[in-house]
């Protein structure tokens, strides 16, 4: 059986009278890339940010590799890889060369390592002939490859990434997709939110839907097309999107069918 890597038990989390987590129960298998998703303002990031802790939880606990991220967090994130879906925080005055060059020795690799592994790592996401430029000159999809680097250059145990795919190019999309999958196949750990539900169902094995700061619905990816959506006619559920899309309009007030003044 499986060990779980990620255990979030019971954990809120408010901001003033906003509620982000409101008692959310989740645990990930170790060796699975495992997709979360959920409208904006569900939780997603709130739920990266305490997993990276960098938020507190108001109440509840979170274990990663079996340990409490509150007693054991430098422990953690030294085998851990987070990728923010705002890349705006590197540093921007340093040349990609020297972010990834500091990142390798903040993570404790020689140098011998580090420039074997920066070589490699500007090859794959296409930024060799870019890698003395500051980082300030990449452009959206440049920085997001680079950030991506950064987690992967220290080999991480477990990976979480909030919006990898944002403002990255098709070939670059499919180039990180392929690296996901051969890191998993060595037995990593991935954690991935994407507003994309197409990459979620092509590369996850299991999904949860997170909703209003709890978990409304979790299945294993392969099983998805067999979920039963009417009990009546026994139809089933054609793609994520659908399940999505019935998921989180439950309780909500339909849209109008016309905006009058556009018409």
């Amino acid at each position: 059986m499986p060990v779980d890597i990620i255990e979030i038990d019971s954990v809120d989390r408010t901001f003033g009278n906003l509620v982000a987590l409101d008692n959310l129960n989740l645990k990930i298998p170790e060796g699975t890339i495992f997709g979360l998703i959920g409208p904006n303002g569900a939780g997603k990031t709130t739920t990266i940010n305490c997993i990276a802790d960098l938020l507190v939880p108001d109440s509840g606990s979170i274990r990663v590799f079996g340990k409490d991220l509150k007693l054991d967090g430098i422990a953690i994130k030294k085998d851990m890889g987070v990728l923010f879906e705002n890349t705006a925080d590197l540093f921007v005055y340093l040349s990609g060369e020297e972010h990834l060059r500091f990142v390798g020795e903040i993570y404790g690799l020689d140098r011998a390592a580090i420039e074997e592994r920066m070589d490699i790592l500007f090859e794959y996401f296409g930024l060799e002939s870019h890698r003395w430029m500051l980082i300030e000159e990449y452009s959206k999809g440049m920085r997001k490859k680079l950030a991506l680097a950064s987690i992967l250059i220290h080999n991480p145990k477990l990976i979480v990434l909030d919006e990898p795919f944002d403002g990255l190019d098709a070939l670059s999309a499919v180039k990180v997709k392929k690296i996901l999958m051969k890191m998993q196949e060595s037995g990593k750990t991935i954690l991935i939110t994407s507003h994309i539900l197409s990459f979620i169902e092509d590369l996850t094995d299991e999904v949860a839907i997170i909703d209003r700061g709890r978990v409304v619905f979790r299945s294993k990816t392969a099983e998805l097309r067999t979920r039963i959506k009417d009990e009546i006619t026994k139809e089933t559920y054609g793609s994520l999107e659908e399940i999505f899309v019935n998921i989180t309009r439950k309780d909500s007030n339909d849209d109008p069918e016309v905006i009058d003044w556009l018409l």
